[in-house]
């Protein structure tokens, strides 16, 4: 299972450019950067400041996918 984000997305929706939005969180730009990707999945810690930060119920800005078989 592949876990994929739509974090880009919305923090463009909001117009939130990624250096303020990794400042807001205390991380690093290519953290986030890493994050939006899909190559790096954030720590259950900085999950859940994404999900504080925008206000928004996990399961729309983070998706369980099942890998094809």
């Amino acid at each position: 299972m592949t876990v994929i984000n739509h974090i880009r997305e919305i923090r463009k929706k909001k117009g939130i450019s990624q250096i303020k939005m990794a400042e807001d969180l205390q991380v690093t730009r290519q953290t986030m950067n890493a994050i939006e990707n899909n190559k790096y999945n954030p720590s259950l810690e900085l999950a859940l400041k994404i999900i504080t930060y925008f206000d928004m119920p996990i399961d729309e800005i983070f998706i369980l996918e099942e890998d094809a078989k």
